[in-house]
């Protein structure tokens, strides 16, 4: 091991703790190239209205959910990011072509999250922000921010 790494560990550790940075992010942050861009975000919760599902009963009425959009007609898993995470607040939809499955954004008002998540209508620097509720996505409605990448 190269005699500089302990040191450089220490040193992150004691700006923590000197910053009072706290989070799972805090440390990981400083050891990841960091860039800003502004980027439009909308945002969205697991209802059949933002994400377009639709339930069928089938046999013994069994709530079935089936996709709509691209995927019409295939069985969903409602509240599941593409990864085949369990989506939750923090989770952002983005364009993986341009932002890998777990890059790590702060945007400004809605806070850290990872990405999870990606979907047909997200190109280039645009967003989708999970929220817990159909109301708190609507009152986030759409923003230009400054967000942060970790990369």
């Amino acid at each position: 091991m190269h005699p500089a790494g302990p040191r450089k560990w220490f040193l992150v550790a004691l700006l923590s703790a000197l910053f009072g940075l706290q989070g799972c992010y805090s440390l990981k942050t400083f050891s990841m190239r960091k860039e800003v861009v502004v980027m439009e975000t909308t945002a969205y919760c697991a209802c059949k209205k933002c994400c377009g599902w639709k339930r069928r009963y089938g046999l013994f009425f069994c709530p079935a959910v089936y996709a709509g959009g691209p995927n019409k007609g295939e069985r969903k898993k409602v509240g599941i990011a593409a990864d085949g995470s369990k989506a939750k607040n923090g989770t952002i939809a983005a364009d993986t072509r341009r932002y890998a499955f777990g890059t790590i954004m702060n945007v400004p008002g809605y806070g850290w999250g990872e990405v999870h998540d990606k979907g047909s209508a997200i190109k280039g620097n645009r967003l989708d922000l999970f929220f817990s509720s159909h109301k708190k996505a609507l009152e986030w409605g759409r923003r230009t921010v400054k967000v942060r990448v970790y990369r």
